[in-house]
């Protein structure tokens, strides 16, 4: 018994070093150590951009106040070669350029808050057909004289415009309306081309006239979309629109800025106030038939309705429009009859002759 108790022990003695902690081994491999990773932090929720409080109502654009309620004003401007370049054209928020007589064109620019205008010139004289377009925008139109046609519906209908030439505006006394023959540097005008007036001058007739506000009822019903380009369009980085043998626009696409800068007569079309180049966002073409009625040449535009051109963001499509009476407003339409949508920024309306061709390239 004792013999196999001794035999027991030196069997244990003999396995005691195999069944040591390999840590006891210095030759034995190092265990692997467990690193703990943080949880990955989720990206931070990106805060929504707030709705504008307001919008623009002639460009789309956000604004900060609500301007739906406030009145704009429609100024006539003078484009001859000779009379040019105009002054505060670059700021109008809608350009609508329409044959006056004899190939000659000038332009109605609506300004929505003249208050933020420097020197607008030079005033030229009203038009019927102008004066509806004006009418549309529920604006108060300034201009320097008029036609036969134009004074006879303003006598007739007791209309209220600011004119440079006849009643309480045309003289100095109402500050509304001065001539400098050099209005420009390096430039010396003939007498009337000369006509100015300004940002200032026009607030303070509104206040006085307590015209600053719209006639009940009336609001602007032009839609507009973030990304005005129109689906299928034809490529329009230059649109050439042809008003008679005297004048043509070109448009061409700025595909950094998204706008249309214009020109004409073969130049820049520019705002004489700073040198800027006159740059729009929306380009809009009418056709409609334009009827020489005296021996002056000038013409009378039909606004009642008719087809046209829109161009946005380099490309162009056919679009329709009507207009109707005096009153109403100019409405666009996709060729499917919906109602068109412009981008969010400034609109040239060029209103041609049917007789014309538009080219887009």
């Amino acid at each position: 018994m004792k013999r196999i108790t001794c035999l027991l022990c030196a069997m244990l003695l003999l396995l005691l070093p195999a069944c040591g902690s390999a840590n006891d081994n210095p030759s034995a491999e190092p265990s692997e150590t467990v690193v703990s990773t943080p949880p990955e932090t989720p990206p931070p929720t990106p805060t929504p951009t707030p709705e504008p409080a307001f919008y623009h109502p002639l460009t789309g654009l956000p604004c900060e106040e609500d301007l739906s309620g406030s009145r704009p004003v429609a100024v006539m401007l003078n484009n001859l070669r000779d009379a040019l370049p105009q002054q505060g054209n670059s700021q109008a928020d809608i350009i609508y350029e329409v044959l006056a007589e004899g190939g000659i064109t000038r332009m109605l620019a609506l300004y929505q808050q003249p208050g933020e205008l420097g020197l607008i010139g030079s005033v030229r004289s009203a038009r019927q057909y102008y004066w509806e377009l004006a009418q549309g925008h529920d604006a108060v139109y300034i201009h320097a004289g008029g036609s036969p046609e134009f004074y006879d519906t303003k006598s007739r209908q007791g209309l209220f415009t600011v004119d440079g030439v006849n009643g309480y505006y045309s003289g100095a006394d109402s500050g509304m309306f001065w001539r400098d023959r050099d209005r420009i540097e390096g430039h010396h005008y003939a007498y009337e081309h000369s006509l100015l007036t300004s940002g200032e001058a026009i607030t303070a007739m509104l206040t006085k006239e307590k015209r600053t506000l719209h006639v009940d009822g009336y609001q602007y019903e032009m839609t507009f979309a973030d990304d005005g380009a129109p689906a299928g369009g034809q490529s329009a980085l230059t649109v050439t629109v042809p008003f008679s043998n005297y004048k043509t626009g070109v448009f061409y696409y700025n595909e950094t800025t998204g706008l249309y800068e214009v020109e004409e007569y073969g130049a820049p079309y520019i705002d004489g106030n700073d040198g800027s180049q006159v740059a729009v966002t929306n380009l809009l073409v009418l056709q409609t038939v334009c009827t020489v009625v005296d021996d002056a040449g000038r013409v009378n535009v039909n606004l009642t309705s008719g087809s046209g051109w829109f161009a946005c963001g380099g490309k162009m499509v056919p679009i329709t429009w009507e207009k109707g009476s005096a009153n109403q407003q100019l409405r666009y339409f996709n060729q499917d009859g919906s109602p068109l949508s412009l981008g969010r920024g400034k609109s040239y309306v060029c209103i041609i002759p049917t007789s014309r061709t538009v080219a887009a390239e």
